[in-house]
């Protein structure tokens, strides 16, 4: 009997003779977790145990599982649990015992008596652990019994000690004096069932104690055994005249079938034109219920059959079938899978017309459309040929030779589908657009950088590009094509620093679809103050500074907010003008004025000219300080010390000079009468870089007195007496001030030389 197991509940691996299976149902925990299962009186949970009966004569108790389980497929199951028989007894003994069971009628009340709490005609397999020998009269014992059938249980005498059905039952020998039942002590159980290899329909029952084997056979299901469709896993025992507490604990049972992914699997097939049979590869479908299918056996029945299909790579039919697929694990660790169904519908081929949408990027005018990803029919093996008209298809012309990558306007094209039997059957396939991606060209304005003003940092995601709110995306490029191919995007978009340019947005949808929108970006350049301009004063005056109407806002380097400020010296200030969201930093120069230089001055007899430089022309002259002229000439001067003032256009502080009008003297007669003998102007040795030099009428040097000729002449040159006759000669030297002006007269001599 091939046998595979029907549960609902989790997985978990433990190991069953070196093979794995899973943990389904469990009584264990401390307090003991009963979920899943049901209690019938008088058993009752008991911190980590459950106790079938205590102590006390005439009781019955059970446990079993409340889901049903299925066997038919399952190859091999096991159930282990540790059990204690203890208790003071009667004067009758001790008694009687508890079984394990897989039953189709498990006990719904309690059922006292030699049976250990099964009920009447109890039909499945049993495996009791017996301390009262019934046959004997009475007395303590340890024996096991296995019974695979229907134990009637009626009476004392037709109990589970008492059946005895060739190859469907075993009872031990007493192993009283080796494995006694009764002791304080926890005793552990293995109960296992493997499909006999030899006959399929039979189980072969293991039932350890401690790790011994009591016994290791196949065993025949007899009676209503042989025809039970499900069962339920649990645990009873009794008390009669004699009595013993029977407690139970760490309830495992392992059982799992094979987990598949879908329980039905549905095809269409189009006749055979001439024989009118579908055909069919039934491996094919393997894969839709598993995920590896090398590691698995499968076995294919036509639905109420219980002949599996011989070929079922070939599987011809001629009407709708059911096929019902057994999934066998390769490995020996789970149950087989009955639960898989293949649906073969037999019916003409018939295509369905499709549409396809794609995107439309960036207005392009076309989509790339992949024409195989339209699903036009359910078959599998099928081949198909793309067509622009169905005037193409019709003549086999044209085709379409990569439909994958099918670059197309709006539109439609056909499809040729051909299956394996030879159907032919035509669909159409509509190309649409996905909705246009909306985007919208924006400007956007940024403040110049302060020390690079023709350049501005941009936040691009402030554009309105888009009305879309949700779903989208929006990257940034340079140029157009960047946007396209995705190269070179901007990185950070919330700091981009640029001139007056253009960038561009690309805008993903929901779809995938993009569009790409310009965006200007505009620096705005600083605004300064046209009539605020840089000032020169005087150094000991002050001035106003004044920015000008039609600023938002004014912040001077003085903390005033004021458009001008007044009753300043001379400095450097600045000014932050505010112009919308702008600020310009203007600085504005309030500078002293350069005074002028006397730079020399000539004297000519009783003349003086003053020549400066420097300062702001136009000057003013003055020799008091309070008449003033616009001409740098003064005649009339008498002999002696004169003071020369300059101020500029600026009009500040004059600068003064005070310079010497010498006493001219024109003629001299050196002839040795000690009068008018020599020129002398030893009285101007003070002034600095004194010289006095003479000239004949040709401007030929004739005599140069300095410091070593005590600045005079006493008409000679070279040594020897000059003729009789007019010289020029010049006075030069610096007055003793700060510019040291250089002051020059010139005059002319006359010389008369007496012999």
């Amino acid at each position: 009997m091939n046998k595979n197991l029907l549960f609902y509940f989790s997985i978990l691996l433990l190991t069953l003779s070196g093979t794995s299976f899973a943990q389904t149902y469990q009584l264990t925990g401390n307090p003991i977790n009963t979920t899943g299962w049901t209690i019938v009186p008088s058993a009752v949970a008991n911190t980590d145990f459950i106790m079938l009966t205590d102590d006390i004569t005439n009781k019955a108790g059970a446990i079993k599982l409340n889901d049903p389980i299925n066997l038919k497929y399952c190859d091999k199951w096991r159930v282990e649990f540790d059990f204690r028989i203890d208790g003071n007894g009667t004067s009758t003994g001790k008694g009687d015992g508890f079984a394990f069971w897989y039953l189709a009628n498990p006990p719904v009340t309690s059922q006292q008596g030699a049976g250990l709490g099964i009920p009447q005609n109890a039909t499945g397999l049993i495996v009791g652990f017996d301390i009262y020998n019934n046959m004997a009269g009475g007395g303590l014992m340890s024996k096991v019994h296995v019974a695979y059938g229907v134990v009637p249980n009626t009476i004392d005498t037709n109990g589970l000690e008492y059946y005895n059905t060739p190859g469907s039952s075993f009872h031990s020998p007493d192993l009283n004096s080796t494995q006694p039942f009764v002791g304080s002590t926890y005793k552990h159980v293995e109960v296992t069932g493997i499909t006999d290899p030899a006959t399929p329909t039979n189980w072969i029952i293991t039932v350890k104690i401690d790790g011994n084997t009591i016994t290791s056979q196949s065993f025949i299901p007899s009676a209503g055994a042989a025809t039970m469709t499900q069962g339920y896993f649990g645990f009873s025992a009794s008390t009669g005249a004699a009595s013993a507490k029977h407690s139970i604990k760490n309830v495992k049972i392992y059982t799992d079938k094979v987990s598949i992914l879908k329980t039905l699997a549905t095809q269409s097939f189009c006749p055979n034109p001439t024989t009118g049979y579908g055909s069919v590869n039934l491996t094919d479908f393997n894969a839709q219920f598993v995920s590896n299918p090398g590691n698995y056996t499968f076995t294919y029945y036509p639905q109420g059959s219980s002949t599996p299909i011989a070929n079922p790579t070939s599987y011809d039919f001629n009407t709708n079938k059911t096929i019902t697929i057994v999934i066998k694990d390769n490995a020996g660790v789970l149950c087989d899978n009955p639960d898989g169904k293949i649906q073969l519908d037999l019916a003409p081929l018939k295509a369905n017309d499709k549409t396809l949408t794609e995107c439309n990027n960036n207005k392009a005018g076309t989509a790339t459309f992949n024409l195989n990803s339209a699903n036009v029919t359910d078959i599998i093996g099928v081949t198909k040929k793309y067509y622009k008209t169905l005037n193409d298809l019709n003549a086999g012309t044209n085709e379409i030779l990569s439909p994958d990558t099918y670059v197309s306007a709006q539109g439609t094209v056909y499809v040729k589908i051909t299956t394996p039997l030879g159907c032919i059957g035509t669909a159409k396939i509509t190309l649409t657009f996905y909705p246009e991606t909306l985007v919208r060209d924006d400007t956007i304005q940024s403040c110049f950088i302060e020390n690079n003003i023709s350049n501005a940092v941009f936040n691009l995601t402030t554009a309105n590009v888009t009305s879309l709110t949700t779903g989208i995306i929006k990257k940034y490029y340079k140029t157009v094509a960047n946007a396209i191919n995705d190269t070179n995007e901007i990185t950070d978009p919330y700091q981009y620093t640029s001139t007056n340019t253009a960038v561009y947005a690309k805008v993903t949808d929901t779809n995938g679809c993009f569009a790409i929108a310009k965006i200007n970006l505009v620096v705005l350049p600083p605004v300064k103050s046209s009539i605020l301009k840089d000032k020169t004063i005087c150094i000991e005056n002050k001035t106003d500074l004044d920015a000008g109407p039609g600023f938002d806002d004014y912040l001077w380097s003085t903390g005033a907010t004021t458009s001008s400020i007044k009753d300043v010296s001379v400095g450097t200030y600045w000014v932050k003008l505010k112009t919308g969201n702008c600020i310009t930093t203007q600085i504005v120069n309030v500078q002293p004025s350069v005074n002028p230089v006397i730079s020399n001055i000539d004297i000519h007899n009783n003349t003086i000219i003053v020549n400066v430089a420097g300062g702001r022309p136009p000057y003013q002259y003055s020799i008091d300080g309070i008449n003033w002229q616009t001409s740098n000439t003064f005649t009339g001067l008498a002999r002696g010390e004169v003071k020369v003032f300059v101020k500029d256009f600026y009009n500040c502080s004059p600068i003064q000079v005070q310079i010497t009008v010498p006493n001219l003297i024109n003629a001299i007669t050196p002839n040795g009468d000690n009068k008018n003998d020599f020129i002398d102007y030893s009285a101007l040795a003070y002034k600095k870089n004194l010289v006095f030099t003479v000239y004949d009428r040709y401007g030929n040097k004739l005599y140069e007195a300095s410091k070593i000729r005590n600045y005079t002449w006493d008409g000679r040159a070279y040594g020897k007496k000059i003729p009789s006759a007019t010289y020029w000669y010049t006075i030069s030297w610096n007055e003793n001030n700060k510019n040291n002006t250089e002051t020059k007269y010139s005059g002319w001599v006359l010389v008369k030389n007496m012999e």
